[in-house]
């Protein structure tokens, strides 16, 4: 790549596409060439992310610049980044990174591209993993609820620890719905508010099944995964417990190994609470032991770390640079 990254978004009126906005406009090393958005074309960024008026005189458009693009984020609804990459001529942007789930399971799109899965952290060591992205050339994102679950297991997997069921508990902000609004994003109904949806049937569970498997190397057991809607915008808590042999000393001494050279994850020897991560592209795990029963919190922001965060670190490895340029961010706290 050049030494200035030249990027492209599709889909940027969207809560995952005005993040995305956020970061990179304050990315030393790139230069945003185009925000496209149909439902907004011709309107001033900062007229939708409003706070971001006077940073900004970026206008909204519907196509891609001829060229000069070196990589385009697609921050578009699932099923519709396969359809723009077939509507759209992209063979002379070097790099794409989706956001939706279109290639997390079918990793070559419909102009031929080679996607990979992009989860930093699935390989306990960065280099392996960046060589295997670079080789792609294009990243398939992950979800959200699967990048926090996935991050509670990986060092477990990685072990072979993974023997007896799993069970997930995980609740998330309401920005997790996106951005057009629905009967349980509605302040009315979600304010003060908690419910379960997808019992055991949740999108991201073959997403997480089969990275986990495919880490530790033979099929996962069976995973149980309970998701609920919290009346707050942003963040994921998510509870993992699951049969382990390790006291709770040893397993946190596992994954503090595991992640040494991973800078977004951080391993807590006390309880840890949502607000600490918020605005940041931060993972934060807690291990306890209760009888032989193994249980993890993993607490992230859903639209950074499970989703533009990790979306940015990835164009970061693409690009060379180190992961963290432009992801030092400050926690909202309190």
């Amino acid at each position: 790549m050049n030494k200035t990254i030249n990027v492209a978004i599709a889909g940027g009126a969207g809560f995952t596409g005005g993040e995305l906005i956020r970061l990179l406009l304050n990315h030393p090393d790139v230069k945003i060439t185009a925000v496209l958005s149909d439902s907004q074309n011709g309107k001033p960024i900062a007229s939708v992310h409003r706070d971001l008026t006077g940073e900004t005189d970026l206008v909204f458009s519907k196509d891609l610049p001829p060229t000069g693009t070196d990589v385009l984020f697609l921050c578009l609804g699932h099923g519709r980044s396969a359809e723009f990459l077939q509507t759209h001529t992209t063979q002379n942007i070097s790099h794409i990174i989706d956001l939706s789930r279109d290639f997390r399971f079918v990793p070559k799109s419909p102009c031929g591209r080679l996607f990979h899965y992009g989860l930093p952290e699935s390989y306990k060591d960065p280099e392996t993993y960046t060589a295997s992205i670079r080789k792609a050339g294009n990243i398939a994102n992950p979800g959200c609820f699967a990048t926090a679950i996935e991050l509670a297991l990986l060092p477990l997997a990685a072990a072979g620890l993974l023997r007896k069921d799993i069970h997930i508990h995980a609740i998330t902000g309401a920005t997790g719905a996106g951005a057009l609004p629905s009967d349980t994003t509605h302040y009315a109904w979600r304010s003060n508010n908690v419910s379960v949806y997808k019992v055991f049937n949740h999108q991201h569970v073959p997403e997480v099944e089969a990275l986990l498997s495919s880490v530790a190397g033979n099929r996962l057991p069976s995973l149980f995964f309970v998701p609920m809607r919290g009346g707050f915008s942003r963040g994921i808590f998510a509870g993992v417990y699951t049969e382990c042999p390790l006291t709770q000393e040893e397993a946190t001494e596992l994954y503090l190994e595991y992640y040494s050279r991973h800078p977004f994850v951080s391993v807590a020897k006390e309880s840890i609470s949502l607000k600490e991560v918020v605005n940041t592209n931060k993972c934060k795990l807690y291990m306890e032991k209760h009888g032989n029963m193994l249980y993890t919190t993993s607490i992230l922001d859903n639209l950074l770390k499970g989703a533009s965060g990790t979306a940015v670190q990835n164009m970061n490895l693409l690009a060379g640079l180190p992961q963290t340029t432009g992801l030092n961010l400050k926690a909202t706290a309190f």
